[in-house]
């Protein structure tokens, strides 16, 4: 079985502007018929643990034992020889994409995973609701999406439990354990903090930059061609269910039709993060 390098980003690209669990509907699942080994590298020792990945969509949303091999990194991509991908959309600014993002999901058979901020679903409570009753998988991205490493240890714990009630109370879905950092920003100490309370802490193997919209130079043909030229198996998407605040673009749901039919045609499958927890 070859051997992946699973890179430990301290410190990932700028996530955009401010801004993603289990069904209540029943989904097809998809199983990952692989297993991989995952390597991480410290200053002094390197380890190899090895991670099976399975997807599983009705998640009861558990966090994590300090000793399970997902803890102590960034996970960029999945540890995997499947050609699958992970669609993953952040959701702390507006909601203007949603709607087109789960109906293309839906008309498609694809399945996502949207990290929302408790700002999100306090604002956008039916939009918060309409995804996890649409059966796509929900992950925490902090209550208001600051950068975390500024932040004392205990106010990061506020940040990922205070998500996670508000989450709860807005969808009934918990979404451990899953959380991605707000910018991608984080350090050792934060890293150490999410892992303390469960989490696993979720990168990007690309981000499409569809967030920058049209008024930052983005096309639907950049966002495509970012997603596709970084196809790999286990392979992270970032995008975003926002407009762009300036032009009011959704690059990421306008693309999203073609990005699924271009992966399909290259022999790709779609899965939820819950293909890490095995």
């Amino acid at each position: 079985m070859a051997s992946f390098l699973v890179v430990a980003s301290i410190t990932l690209a700028a996530c955009g502007p401010a801004g993603s669990t289990p069904p209540t509907t029943t989904r097809p699942a998809t199983t990952v018929a692989a297993a991989a080994t995952a390597t991480t590298t410290s200053t002094s020792t390197s380890t190899s643990t090895t991670v099976a990945l399975t997807t599983v969509p009705q998640s009861t949303g558990s966090t994590v034992p300090s000793t399970s091999p997902l803890i102590g990194r960034i996970w960029t991509r999945m540890p995997t020889s499947a050609k699958v991908v992970a669609l993953t959309f952040d959701a702390g600014a507006n909601g203007d994409g949603v709607t087109s993002i789960l109906a293309t999901l839906q008309a498609k058979g694809a399945v996502g995973t949207f990290f929302l901020t408790g700002a999100f679903t306090r604002q956008f409570p039916d939009l918060a609701t309409a995804i996890a009753t649409a059966g796509e998988r929900i992950g925490n991205h902090s209550v208001d999406h600051p950068h975390l490493p500024t932040l004392s240890d205990s106010q990061v714990g506020e940040e990922v439990l205070g998500a996670s009630a508000s989450i709860r109370a807005a969808t009934g879905q918990d979404p451990a354990p899953f959380f991605r950092f707000p910018y991608g920003d984080s350090d050792s100490r934060t890293l150490a903090d999410l892992n303390g309370l469960g989490y696993v802490a979720i990168g990007w193997t690309v981000d499409t930059l569809g967030w920058e919209g049209t008024s930052g130079g983005i096309t639907s043909a950049e966002v495509l061609s970012r997603a596709v030229g970084a196809l790999q198996p286990g392979e992270i998407v970032l995008m975003h269910v926002g407009s762009n605040p300036t032009d009011g673009s959704t690059l990421d749901a306008q693309t999203l039709p073609a990005m699924i039919d271009a992966m399909r045609q290259a022999g790709y499958s779609f899965v939820t993060l819950d293909a890490l927890l095995g």
